[in-house]
């Protein structure tokens, strides 16, 4: 394949990647250094605007850092664009968060379920205007759900039965952070943080509506509960900011707890992470053999 041909396939800048790291002689997982830097450079610019920047990338490391940019590495560079485009979102500026979506879907095409935000870019956050946007978007996801990418998602990850045997422990999460969000934050954040307040609120509405994809698709529901981990993340990390009364320091450290008990219980129980997250058995330290025969 040379470049001419890479753009004329489905994800194009993930073949020119490919294409780029051939003809330069360099070995396979450069890619992976590639689409790790896309996905940190979009997470560094997202964790710019918390008033606690090293507990938002703390936060991310037990599920999206070590399960994207260590593993996924296509949808790892598609969240990077996200992150960028969830920055012009709180920025209001509807044509560069088109832009980025639109970038990252030339890498992971599953990005482009959220083009469906764009009528929201603007600020004005009514729930009339939610409700008619949702209305409007109905015509919209009937389009995608015709696409050639949409076909081929649903015969792998629903017609074929496949699941993610981790999906329900991760979108379980993310349904208890959007009803934390709404029961606990809320209003405060309302009052408090205005200017992505919009975000956050969206954010919780999209992890709930996760639970009922579960049983229709575990992967999908997988898939694309990863690009909602960045606004849970944000949540997470407001929380000790939010002027929530007494109840601020339990509140503060659950989301830490919660993660490192589902962490823990992964390292210790998934073969899965023997077999791949041994840190010192790898291509960094010059390991031909990675140790994944018998997993």
């Amino acid at each position: 394949m040379d470049y001419a041909q890479a753009w004329e396939v489905r994800e194009p800048l993930w073949w020119v990647i490919q294409v780029a790291v051939n003809r330069a002689g360099l070995p396979y997982p450069t890619v992976n250094v590639l689409t790790s830097a896309i996905f940190f450079a979009g997470v560094h610019a997202l964790a710019r605007r918390q008033p606690d920047r090293l507990g938002f990338l703390v936060l991310l490391f037990p599920v999206l850092i070590v399960n994207m940019p260590m593993s996924g590495i296509r949808q790892a560079a598609a969240i990077g664009f996200f992150c960028l485009a969830l920055v012009a979102f709180v920025d209001h500026r509807p044509l560069r968060f088109l832009g980025w979506i639109v970038l990252g879907s030339t890498i992971h095409s599953s990005v482009l379920a959220f083009l469906l935000l764009t009528p929201l870019t603007t600020g004005r956050y009514s729930n009339g205007r939610i409700a008619l946007t949702v209305l409007l978007s109905l015509p919209g996801l009937w389009l995608m759900l015709q696409t050639q990418d949409a076909q081929l998602a649903i015969d792998r990850y629903v017609n074929s039965g496949t699941d993610a045997f981790g999906a329900a422990f991760r979108v379980g999460l993310l349904t208890l952070s959007g009803l934390m969000f709404f029961v606990f934050l809320r209003q405060t954040w309302r009052r408090q943080y205005p200017r992505d307040y919009g975000l956050a609120s969206i954010g919780a509405w999209m992890m709930l509506a996760l639970l009922p994809l579960l049983p229709v698709s575990s992967v999908i529901g997988d898939r694309l509960g990863y690009y909602l981990v960045p606004i849970q993340t944000l949540i997470f990390a407001r929380v000790p900011y939010l002027e929530l009364g007494p109840g601020r320091r339990l509140l503060s450290a659950l989301p830490y707890l919660g993660l490192i008990l589902m962490f823990t219980v992964w390292t210790l129980n998934s073969a899965h992470f023997l077999g791949c997250y041994q840190p010192y058995r790898s291509w960094l330290f010059g390991v031909a053999d990675f140790g994944l025969v018998g997993y």
